[in-house]
This record gives C-alpha cells, structure tokens and sequence, in this order.
C-alpha cells in the first residue's frame, strides 16, 4: 500500500470551477441536450416495487424520471413523479386498492406507449429539431436509442433543454416540449 503526501491548504484561497459550457442556443447541437447512459449510469426503478415507496423516493431524491425495469434488468417502461402524484393515487384508491398494495406498474408508462429518436440522427440533429420533431408530445421526456447496438442510449428532458436554453419557464411546472416551443416563439417577438 502507499501513503500519499498531505499538504497545507492554509495559502490556497481559490476552489477550481467548472470551464464555462459554450453558450447553447436553439441551434447547437442536440446531443448538448441529450443525457447519454453510456457516460451517465441511468435512474431505474423495478416493475414491483410499491407505488408510495417509488413516489416518496423520487421526492426525497428530486428525481422526476426513473427508466422502469424487470427483475432482469429488462426495460418495462417510464414513470414520472407526476404520474405517480397523490391524485392518480387517489383515483385508485377510489376504485377500492389499497394504497399500500398498488405498485409502480400500476402507475408507468409501458414500452409499448413510448417512442425513441434513434442516437444516429440525434447526432446530426440541432435543439430546434428536437423541439419541433416533439413538440405535439404530450411528455416532458423522449427516449433515445441506439438502433445499432439495439439499446435504450439516453433520453431528452424537456427540463433540461429548459436551463440550458436559460428560457423563461418554470421548470417545477413540468413543462411540456409544446410549452418550449411557444416560449422561444415568443422570446423571438420579443426581440
């Protein structure tokens, strides 16, 4: 084993800081918004799991996404915080289940309801074609794959086009890729 050297800091008054990102515009590339899973281990969830645990995890963690998968590993799906939001599970509830006993299936987004924009095209792609190819979706993600290596790549938030756009929408209000859209139609009439 080694032992590293320690050194006094009592001279240092400076923290280093991430380089400053190129400013990203609605015509910079679409990988600028894109989160990729083969640098980013993605957020996942099982199939089984009770809804309310899902539900009080993802808010404890501010988490608004999680990639849903069986006991293998095996993509199932999508579910959202809002998805999973205290109303939908009173509607359940209201049909007589118990809230303990509903699970996140109950809930998710299945891969059958879900489309993806395949990575390649991505790659060629700019922002302002991804807001335009999902902008009559009514989610606040798309999914990204990989057709080549025939996997789930990464996916599109349309909350992080939002802060990286710097556009003025609350993200908290979950926006939709429409809402992106209308807002950069109206930060051009503005200007």
């Amino acid at each position: 084993m080694k032992t590293l050297s320690l050194h006094d800091v009592e001279k240092l008054d400076l923290l280093a800081r991430p380089e400053v990102a190129e400013h990203i515009t609605i015509f910079s590339p679409a990988t600028a918004v894109f989160t990729d899973f083969k640098t980013l281990k993605p957020l996942v969830i099982k199939l089984n799991t009770a809804a309310v645990d899902v539900e009080h995890l993802m808010k404890q963690s501010h988490v608004r996404l999680k990639i849903v998968i069986d006991d293998r590993g095996h993509f199932m799906g999508l579910v959202s915080l809002q998805m999973l939001h205290s109303q939908e599970m009173q509607k359940h509830v209201a049909k007589g289940f118990p809230r303990e006993q509903l699970l996140l299936s109950d809930f998710m987004l299945p891969k059958s309801a879900l489309k993806a924009i395949d990575y390649q095209e991505l790659s060629k792609a700019r922002i302002s074609d991804v807001i335009e190819t999902l902008k009559h979706s009514q989610h606040q993600h798309c999914l990204v794959m990989d057709k080549e290596l025939g996997v789930i790549r990464g996916l599109i938030s349309a909350n992080d086009i939002v802060r990286k756009l710097k556009l003025p929408v609350d993200v908290n209000l979950n926006p939709s890729f429409m809402e992106i859209s209308d807002s950069i139609e109206k930060v051009k009439l503005a200007s």
